[in-house]
């Protein structure tokens, strides 16, 4: 046992199998809603989460076998009033997953069920998403009167494009995991999300962590500017993977035909 198998909380918990973690979101009698308890302890685990050196990867999931997480909870939601506080509720769901989106190691989204609202937000905020056969997804907020909040509208053009995101977004619409594999919504469907999430995150750890992290950083910093700042920000990404000691030791097992041994230095 690890110091995260120690870790307690209400609405989340942490396990972890060596160098993967795996944080579910455990509310299943509210079909793992997200409360401001839940945001709160998902902010808190990821922080402890990336303190711990031993961690390479981490998996995000619901409990029970119906949803990852349905949603935002709205049962909080007749205690808001007028736009500040909509604006306070927004922006503190968008900084819980701009912690997840930010993180160095590979987060992956094992989407075993219902992935509607903040759940589909929190599954965007993922690298890769692994979705069970039986998983619906959708941003069913115009349907209440909202947009989506916690990243939709921005996250989902991104990795979709524009027309296949408003379509979602505007008819309000779920769609079911082969569907969501056709227009990149997930990277993979699995009888057992779960399942296929760890060996996704084991094929991940086999690579360098350095290199891995760094992948990440000019891949989220490329989004954000042109293609001619993007490829300068590659460039800077790329010489600091040469000055690393993996590197050295990438090229010489490859030269030697043995499998690299990477240190993370």
């Amino acid at each position: 046992m690890t110091q995260l198998d120690e870790l307690e909380f209400d609405n989340v918990q942490i396990d972890q199998h060596g160098p993967i973690a795996v944080l579910t979101i455990n509310r299943p009698r509210a079909l793992n809603a997200l409360n401001a308890d839940t945001l709160s302890e998902i902010a808190q685990a990821v922080n402890m989460i990336i303190e711990d050196a031993e961690v390479g990867a981490l998996i995000i999931t619901g409990s029970g076998e119906k949803a990852f997480v349905a949603g935002a909870d709205i049962s909080e939601f007749g205690d808001l009033e007028g736009v500040y506080d909509g604006r306070e509720l927004a922006l503190a769901g968008q900084d819980v997953m701009h912690q997840i989106s930010s993180l160095p190691i590979p987060v992956i989204a094992a989407i075993n069920g219902y992935a509607l609202g903040g759940g589909l937000e929190l599954a965007l905020a993922c690298d890769v998403r692994v979705a069970s056969t039986g998983a619906r997804l959708g941003l069913p907020e115009t349907g209440l009167g909202l947009i989506p909040g916690f990243g939709g509208t921005q996250r989902l053009p991104r990795l979709i494009g524009t027309g296949r995101a408003l379509d979602l977004i505007l008819t309000a619409r779920q769609v079911r995991a082969d569907e969501a594999l056709g227009m990149g919504l997930v990277n993979y469907v699995a009888d057992n999300a779960l399942t296929k999430a760890r060996e996704v995150a084991e094929a991940m750890l086999k690579n360098a962590p350095i290199a891995v992290s760094l992948v990440k950083e000019a891949v989220r910093r490329g989004m954000d500017t042109t293609l001619e700042g993007g490829l300068e920000i590659e460039a800077d990404l790329f010489g600091m993977t040469v000055a690393t000691k993996d590197f050295r030791e990438g090229v010489d097992a490859f030269l030697n035909k043995r499998p690299a041994e990477f240190q993370g230095e």
